[in-house]
């Protein structure tokens, strides 16, 4: 898990729209939560599997802007957008896992060969039946 200090995280609490009726044209309830990645420290593959997994949310300069307009309450959509953004880094953080060639066996090839000309004798009887 990666830990994440809050010298690299800012909040901003916008007007929201979605529920909540005229509380939503009075109280700024979104939450927007920027994180600097740099500030992060990440290993540059946990980076790159960041960038691929945040997508339009990752700025160039390298921020990470997730907007949590779920709930009705400040609280819940701070909690939220920080659950989603430690989800994100989760998720980043795991690795691919490697292909491992295989090939197949002596005995497998044999078979698919035999399979085959068995097919090829099957197809081979379909043709047209001599007058003879």
């Amino acid at each position: 898990m990666i830990a994440v200090p809050e010298d690299a995280i800012e909040e901003r609490f916008l007007a929201a729209s979605g529920p909540g009726g005229q509380n939503v044209n009075k109280v700024a309830t979104a939450c927007q939560l920027r994180c600097d990645v740099w500030k992060l420290g990440l290993h540059p593959e946990t980076y790159r599997r960041l960038k691929l997994a945040a997508g339009s949310r990752m700025t160039a300069g390298g921020a990470l802007v997730i907007t949590a307009r779920r709930y009705r309450t400040q609280e819940a959509n701070r909690a939220d957008a920080r659950e989603r953004l430690a989800a994100l880094l989760a998720t980043a953080e795991e690795r691919e896992a490697r292909r491992v060639k295989t090939k197949p066996s002596r005995a497998a090839k044999a078979r698919r060969v035999d399979e085959k000309k068995g097919r090829s004798a099957v197809k081979a009887g379909r043709g047209r039946v001599s007058a003879e």
